[in-house]
């Protein structure tokens, strides 16, 4: 809605952004109003009247003038502060996802910062783009010559990363139960399928798109999901339809696929970090939309 956008798009106002977002909350009117500097979108049920320097807001829940470059907040406990938060990447191969992420990070696209890097191959693609970068690198599990990390020292190095999150990045091994007990719905993995299709043991990479055009199938595209015990058998969170083409080949596929799974993972990646994933009564993990906390993803 056009009336929206000018609302919520901080290139509109020319808004300066700041760390610390904030949302409305209920609360009672002060004397006084608090300044507080516009971070991200807030959805507001409201009445909308405009004027040539402000635009006025009447709500049930809150008093707002939003001016430029500040917001004024009429009721007490606006303000929620989000922490930034620490993510372990976890990757085997070249790490496209992992640079995609980590570029989202740097441009505040998404609030948080990877700490740390894992990989089972620590002379991959990956592993060097994280060293470039200054990003430590951890070798795991742990191998005969004795380099890498057991499960065990692996989740005491993650919690001295003090990590939140853990997104796998086309990591080919499968996570030991100790570190899925330790991080409990904080494993994210992307799959270039949608799940439960072409998923599990031995589907991954160029496989997985040779075989979903051997089955005739018309759509394919990226699923995000939690990470059990199993390949591929979490909690689906998110998921993007790619067509299938008549006379597609795997690598044209996956280029197509791959495009999608870089923008949907940075978009699931900075809901996660904006504390904008609910679980429902059955256990199915939603996304709120950022601009309207009731609609989802």
């Amino acid at each position: 809605m056009e009336i929206q956008s000018s609302i919520f798009g901080i290139s509109s106002f020319g808004i300066h952004n700041p760390k610390t977002p904030f949302f409305p909350s209920k609360a009672t009117p002060l004397s006084a109003p608090k300044q507080v500097l516009f971070k991200t979108h807030f959805s507001l049920s409201s009445n909308l009247s405009f004027t040539k320097q402000t635009l006025k807001v009447s709500a049930s829940v809150a008093k707002v003038e939003c001016e430029i470059g500040t917001i004024n907040i009429f009721e007490d406990g606006l303000k929620r502060k989000i922490r930034k938060k620490n993510l372990a990447v976890f990757v085997s191969g070249g790490g496209s996802n992992f640079k995609s992420l980590h570029e989202a990070t740097v441009n505040g696209f998404i609030h948080g910062d990877i700490s740390v890097l894992v990989t089972n191959k620590p002379d991959c693609g990956g592993a060097e783009f994280a060293r470039d970068k200054g990003i430590p690198v951890i070798s795991f599990p742990k191998l005969k010559d004795g380099s890498g990390l057991s499960s065990h020292v692996l989740v005491t190095a993650l919690r001295s990363y003090k990590v939140d999150f853990i997104l796998l990045a086309g990591f080919l091994k499968l996570l030991p139960a100790e570190l899925i007990k330790a991080y409990p719905r904080s494993i994210l993995n992307i799959h270039p399928s949608l799940l439960p299709a072409f998923g599990g043991k031995g589907y991954y990479g160029m496989k997985v798109h040779e075989a979903v055009i051997a089955s005739g199938a018309r759509y394919s595209g990226p699923t995000i999901h939690y990470v059990d015990e199993e390949y591929d058998r979490g909690r689906i969170l998110a998921q993007r339809i790619v067509p299938v083409l008549a006379n597609d080949t795997a690598e044209e596929l996956a280029g197509r696929v791959l495009h999608e799974e870089h923008k949907l993972y940075q978009e699931v990646v900075a809901a996660l970090c904006e504390d904008r994933i609910i679980w429902r009564e059955d256990g199915v993990p939603l996304i709120q939309c950022k601009e309207n906390p009731n609609l989802y993803m």
